[in-house]
């Protein structure tokens, strides 16, 4: 999960703008191509930021919130959203293929080892990533935990966030028969990939808005409409996903797991009155990680681009680069 709204009032906190000094599509394998680039330093430290989703796909602001004479900031598009190819395809598009994506890019690139940086789904990915591969992780910088369970599905898609967007969830709900609203994610996902593009954008951008209503503390609740290749490539992947559980072994996988990290330093950024991923979620995994730091941003919501979110993000590299 993870949107970017509201850029501009974060901007003051950012770097500035920054082109790549390199950019590639990688084959991944099974017909996948993956876009990558890298921007700050050649020689500098190695960060990967993992976006949110799962679909979102990078941002040039996402090049900004490091300083470019510390940092080799490695970003890319995972499997089928962005300029990755095949686009919105779920065909061999699980979490376990985009873990060996990350250790292919980690081994294309000649890095031992780096911090991995991620946000929402991309926070998820990198616990799941860092608790595969835990010796090639100096460091984890999470934003917005979500820890991948039917719970927090269930407040999401089960009406919890609903309670306090009424006339939002009800536009959300309101294109699925009422028999079909006791699993919307099923019910989204048989027209998502019913094969006729225009339900599957129409319901994409549905899907798409319900999420980016409660993105941001200065939401109105309205929202324009998504391109509809971006809203497609994003609820499919992200319905996917979900339906799947993420692909995980069981149900709390990533808190069961916690002591495979347990070695990591890592800093969590949390808005305070986060709807998409609450902070209770980001608290138990501090509580179950003895070497993290929370820092719960008050008057911040979930986006990348709060204010205060990103403003702590920021701070937080800028220490780890003191360091």
């Amino acid at each position: 999960m993870d949107k970017f709204s509201d850029q501009k009032r974060a901007v003051q906190y950012l770097y500035p703008p920054i082109d790549p000094f390199d950019q590639r599509m990688l084959d991944v394998g099974q017909g996948h191509r993956i876009y990558v680039e890298q921007c700050g330093n050649p020689d500098g430290v190695p960060v990967v930021v993992l976006h949110g989703g799962p679909g979102g796909g990078c941002s040039p602001a996402m090049r900004r919130y490091f300083d470019p004479e510390v940092y080799r900031v490695i970003l890319f598009d995972q499997r089928g959203c962005g300029r990755s190819r095949p686009h919105a395809s779920v065909t061999h598009n699980t979490t376990w293929h985009l873990v060996d994506d990350i250790e292919l890019i980690r081994r294309e690139l000649e890095v031992d080892d780096w911090i991995v940086f991620g946000g929402s789904w991309g926070a998820t990915l990198a616990l799941i990533y860092a608790q595969a591969h835990p010796d090639h992780v100096r460091q984890l910088v999470l934003r917005g935990v979500f820890l991948m369970t039917q719970r927090e599905l269930d407040w999401f898609y089960g009406g919890g966030a609903g309670k306090f967007w009424p006339e939002v969830w009800a536009k959300f709900t309101g294109l699925i028969p009422e028999d079909e609203r006791d699993d919307l994610i099923e019910a989204y996902r048989r027209r998502l990939f019913s094969g006729d593009m225009t339900i599957e954008t129409r319901y994409a951008r549905a899907w798409s808005a319900w999420e980016n209503a409660l993105a941001s503390i200065y939401s109105s609740g309205s929202t324009g409409e998504s391109p509809g290749e971006y809203a497609r490539a994003f609820a499919r992947l992200e319905n996917h996903y979900f339906a799947n559980a993420g692909f995980l072994e069981f149900d709390g996988q990533i808190l069961a797991h916690v002591g495979r990290i347990a070695h990591i330093p890592g800093v969590i950024v949390q808005g305070r009155y986060d709807m998409i991923c609450p902070p209770d979620s980001a608290w138990a995994l501090s509580e179950a990680w003895d070497s993290c730091e929370l820092r719960m941003v008050r008057n911040a919501g979930h986006a990348l681009s709060e204010p205060g979110i990103s403003a702590e993000l920021v701070r937080t590299m800028d220490r780890i680069a003191g360091r």
